[in-house]
């Protein structure tokens, strides 16, 4: 099986394709592929407990590795404490480390 790593930049407050990137998202995670999921940038914004939230724990559920990125959370002042379930706070040399791994990278 495929490995990936998907990297969201938008939130879903803002966008409305934010979804149908998780989607894919999942829909890899059901074919088998190793799925991780780096949300970055304004990415990070539902990774807050609350509405939005739920869409990230249904897709760490699935087996999803959900990473927000540490900068991106530090400076919209989402504490760790405040990460919805399932949501990682992981440094940016993850993606560099993913990549050099083989994983196929795809950029939303």
């Amino acid at each position: 099986m495929a490995q990936y790593i998907l990297i969201e930049s938008r939130d879903p407050f803002d966008s409305n394709d934010v979804p149908q990137f998780y989607e894919l998202a999942g829909n890899l995670a059901k074919n088998g592929d190793t799925v991780s999921l780096f949300l970055v940038q304004n990415g990070v914004l539902p990774t807050r407990q609350g509405v939005k939230s739920t869409a990230l724990a249904d897709l760490a559920g699935m087996g999803v590795e959900i990473l927000a990125d540490e900068f991106s959370l530090s400076e919209r002042g989402i504490g760790h404490d405040r990460l919805a379930s399932g949501v990682k706070p992981a440094p940016l040399d993850v993606v560099v480390d993913h990549l050099a791994d083989g994983r196929k990278a795809i950029w939303h």
